[in-house]
């Protein structure tokens, strides 16, 4: 999985959402629950890790993958709402963009 572009970046957009959801939990446990911060300060530096690694993962595919900017924008874009990633990265596999040999023609 690591060993090409699409692998690492299939990785890194499920890794983020996954701290995406560790987060809103823990946002949820901090203000509607108890009010104990422990899940925010947790999952907060591990979803900025990761969002970090997934936008860069993102830039670093792009050549190896083929992915012109409209895609490419739309893969950064898709790291801002909880679970985007996971949205991206389905289509992208659907559509051929994370195997360059099958891709069709490019948004």
């Amino acid at each position: 999985m690591l060993t090409d572009p699409a692998g690492r970046f299939r990785l890194l957009a499920m890794a983020e959402a996954v701290s995406w959801a560790g987060l809103l939990v823990g946002m949820f446990f901090k203000y509607v629950v108890v009010g104990n911060d422990l899940g925010v300060r947790v999952f907060g530096p591990v979803h900025g890790v990761l969002f970090v690694c997934y936008v860069l993962v993102t830039l670093l595919a792009r050549g190896p993958l083929g992915w012109r900017v409209p895609t490419l924008i739309l893969a950064l874009v898709a790291s801002i709402p909880p679970f985007g990633t996971v949205v991206f990265e389905r289509w992208a596999a659907r559509t051929g963009r994370l195997d360059r040999a099958r891709r069709p023609a490019e948004v």
